[in-house]
């Protein structure tokens, strides 16, 4: 699937965006020309060669502060991405095979996640919890979990009636069985397409947290916390929040870019597939009804 992605120009584009700010999540903060904590009497200073991007209103290095955030920003979106998985995909495949009690209970669950606020749910477990990202982030994943629920348990429905599928059940395999063997892999495509998208939705939740103050403890720099403070100096420097604010939608948008791209490469797959089922099919019944020679 990995070449059928790059054989597209946006997915191409997609992945050499996602590599480049993955990237600077691992080397930014050793990148970084200055010490991102420190302040200065340098305040509010225009770009210039000793400060590509200018100084904040501390007189901090805006470059560095931003290189140095940009990995908690990474690390909180995949936290999102990563725990939505594991909390929506598993229930939404086992909802199909463990029973009518279990699915009755995903779904009800499934439900009442998606009433709930993350933005006020996420800062009460702070209040409780304590002021984190990573518990901030694994909450707000559990908010996100229903859509890997919903795509998984739809793909599962769509597998689990094949004749192939029924033919196991019957032969005595265990239901781990199933899933690793013929469920799991009709699922993965849509579930990709739903991670790559959760990405981009887990960038926007941590930039609306941070912008908020909500995770971090100041002055550790954030890509949402730098679009907050440069917000209030706007008569000072009026480009000021360009950067931040650019970082966070090219990466949504590839983030949304590679969702398309995998779902195109999915769907092609599928439909050779289904053409390859049908020339079979149609050759065979040629066969079949092609003459046979009497001694």
């Amino acid at each position: 699937m990995v070449r059928r992605i790059l054989a597209l120009t946006s997915g191409r584009i997609a992945v050499a965006i996602l590599t480049v700010i993955a990237l600077l999540a691992v080397f930014g903060p050793l990148l970084a020309p200055y010490n991102p904590l420190a302040t200065g009497d340098n305040t509010l200073a225009a770009a210039s060669g000793a400060h590509w991007l200018g100084t904040d209103h501390l007189g901090r290095d805006v470059l560095s502060r931003l290189l140095d955030g940009s990995r908690v920003s990474v690390l909180g979106s995949l936290e999102v991405a990563l725990m939505a998985l594991v909390v929506g995909a598993i229930p939404g495949i086992l909802s199909v095979y463990l029973g009518r009690a279990f699915e009755w209970l995903t779904l009800r669950l499934a439900d009442t996640l998606v009433a709930l606020p993350f933005l006020l749910f996420a800062v009460a477990v702070i209040a409780l919890l304590g002021n984190g990202l990573t518990q901030a982030m694994l909450v707000t994943g559990a908010l996100v979990s229903p859509l890997f629920y919903r795509v998984a348990r739809a793909a599962t429905l769509g597998v689990a009636r094949s004749p192939y599928v029924e033919a196991s059940l019957i032969s005595g395999a265990s239901i781990g069985w199933i899933v690793r063997r013929h469920v799991w892999v009709k699922v993965l495509p849509p579930i990709a397409v739903a991670l790559a998208q959760t990405i981009g939705v887990g960038f926007i939740i941590v930039s609306s947290l941070t912008f908020l103050g909500i995770g971090v403890e100041p002055p550790a720099p954030t890509w949402g916390g730098l679009l907050a403070s440069d917000l209030g100096y706007l008569s000072h420097r009026p480009w000021a929040p360009l950067a931040p604010a650019l970082l966070i939608t090219v990466t949504v948008w590839a983030g949304n870019l590679l969702a398309d791209a995998i779902r195109d490469v999915s769907g092609e797959a599928g439909r050779a597939l289904v053409n390859n089922r049908r020339a079979r099919a149609h050759r065979l019944d040629k066969a079949d009804a092609a003459p046979t020679g009497g001694a």
